[in-house]
């Protein structure tokens, strides 16, 4: 007699796990997986694959599909020459503007959006120490993306400048990244995610395509709170007719006498050359510019002249960004940072105490903490919400005497990805990944990551400066240091 009721509420059961992991997007019908309480969805198309004619021009609507796709797997990485030791799980293709998306499953979350970082040139949304699903299991809805790399992200010659009109040109990279913003304000409503409340989040380049977002009038309203993480500032990039120059090189280099057409069949290894990180191929490769349709000027001036977009901020850096540089390649690493400062190098000497604490932290101060402070003074002038913060903290099995929190090294802290390291989280480390995840979910979701029991976090004030200080032992409040003042003044003395 009761037999029905069973069979019933098993379809109902069954019925109800379908609808939690099939979503309806502009493209088409989505089918994820769920595990633990998430449901993923991986390599959704946000723009169609930009080869053949559409390499080298700004992305445009994805393809429609008919039935069900199945979003279990990721897309492929974009162009790149990996790291040694890449723990991506896919294959480069130039086929490669896909999205990725975690999501708790409740209606108005908010929505964090991660830029990958790798210099422009590598690093890819599928790597594991990325994954969303821990930030997800805060309630937030989480998304990550590929955007264009190399040579294949970020290239400009004369006859492109012409082809795009008074469009946009040469930042193709970019291009894809207010693409997948926008895709994101049309389509996460499907997957419980809040479009009105979109906080943009990336790490090294990410960080540094975040703020230069800020600045990017294309960009504006895409999303209402941003985190910059060891993302630089005071890179000055080329203007447009040297990165057009650069790319006429290019042709020549590689015997194109035919224009665009014949840079287009160019096979995608010939594009991608040899650019790596240590190798940028600089006398045929501009990396990103100063386009003068999407990206206007540096960040720096950018932001003094209070042209970013005014919304919460929380920008900070690692305490020893170059601690994976052997000490005796110092004074290679040293010497572009140390004339950075020229002008008042005695003194910036002075603040640091001695020569062998300049050796060890300039290169980290001038390139990563200094322009964080920069940007968080003027930011924090015009009225909008900005916090400031340094990461110290180091897991427990690889602390070392005299090393401190390294670039990209607290990856896993913020995604709560611990167990995709090569080492055994402890308590310790589990309680750092933690606070991270708490910090930035809650700035998500109130545009402030007070409150909840988290460490007080004091607005940055220029008249006041004081930042959030994460390290090993404590989590403190604590001034700017004095040594980051002294290099922030003979930097701002340089024209």
């Amino acid at each position: 007699m009761r037999r029905p009721f069973f069979l019933a509420l098993a379809a109902l059961l069954l019925s109800t796990a379908s609808f939690a992991t099939e979503v309806k997007v502009e493209s088409g019908l989505l089918q994820g997986v769920a595990a633990n309480g998430i449901t993923a969805f991986k390599g959704i198309p946000y723009a169609a694959p930009p080869v053949g004619e559409l390499r080298w021009r700004a992305p445009v609507p994805a393809v429609s599909w008919q039935g069900v796709r199945q979003a279990d797997r990721f897309g492929s990485d974009c162009m790149q020459n990996p790291l040694p030791g890449s723990k991506s799980p896919v294959t480069p293709s130039e086929d490669c503007l896909y999205l990725n998306v975690w999501t708790p499953g409740t209606k108005g979350a908010p929505v964090l959006v991660w830029i990958p970082g790798g210099g422009f040139v590598t690093d890819s949304a599928a790597n594991p120490v990325m994954d969303g699903a821990g930030l997800a299991r805060r309630g937030v809805v989480v998304v990550t993306f590929n955007y264009r790399l190399g040579r294949f992200g970020f290239f400009a010659h004369p006859d492109l400048t012409r082809e795009s009109g008074e469009g946009p040109t040469g930042n193709w990279g970019f291009m894809d990244q207010i693409a997948a913003l926008q895709w994101v304000r049309r389509n996460i409503a499907s997957f419980g995610g809040d479009p009105a409340n979109v906080t943009l989040i990336g790490e090294s380049a990410g960080g540094e395509s975040v703020s230069r977002l800020m600045t990017a009038l294309p960009a504006r309203g895409l999303f209402h709170k941003a985190v910059v993480i060891s993302g630089g500032g005071r890179d000055r990039w080329p203007a447009l007719a040297e990165a057009e120059a650069k790319g006429v090189a290019f042709a020549k280099d590689v015997g194109v006498k035919d224009g665009l057409a014949g840079l287009r069949v160019l096979p995608a290894d010939k594009v991608r050359g040899g650019i790596t990180l240590l190798d940028k191929e600089e006398k045929t490769w501009s990396g990103p510019l100063n386009d003068g349709r999407i990206l206007q000027g540096d960040p720096v001036p950018a932001f003094t002249a209070g042209a970013e977009a005014r919304i919460p901020l929380i920008i900070g850096a690692n305490d020893d960004e170059f601690s994976f540089v052997p000490s005796i390649f110092r004074m290679f690493l040293n010497g572009p940072h140390e004339k950075a400062v020229e002008p008042n190098k005695a003194a910036v000497r002075a603040a640091y105490g001695s020569d062998s604490a300049m050796r060890r932290a300039i290169a980290s101060d001038v390139v990563f903490v200094e322009p964080s402070v920069a940007l968080a003074k003027r930011h924090a002038a015009t009225g909008a919400p900005t916090w400031l913060y340094r990461f110290g903290y180091v897991a427990e099995a690889k602390r070392e005497e005299g090393s401190g929190a390294g670039h990209a090294t607290d990856m896993p802290f913020h995604f709560g990805t611990l167990d995709q390291t090569d080492v055994k989280p402890t308590p310790a480390d589990q309680a750092a990944a933690a606070l991270m995840g708490d910090l930035w979910t809650r700035f998500a979701r109130n545009g402030d990551p007070n409150g909840g029991g988290l460490p007080t976090w004091p607005r940055y004030a220029a008249g006041a400066p004081q930042m959030l200080s994460i390290g090993v032992e404590t989590r403190t409040v604590s001034a700017a240091e004095p040594v980051i003042d002294t290099i922030a003044a003979a930097r701002d003395a340089t024209p």
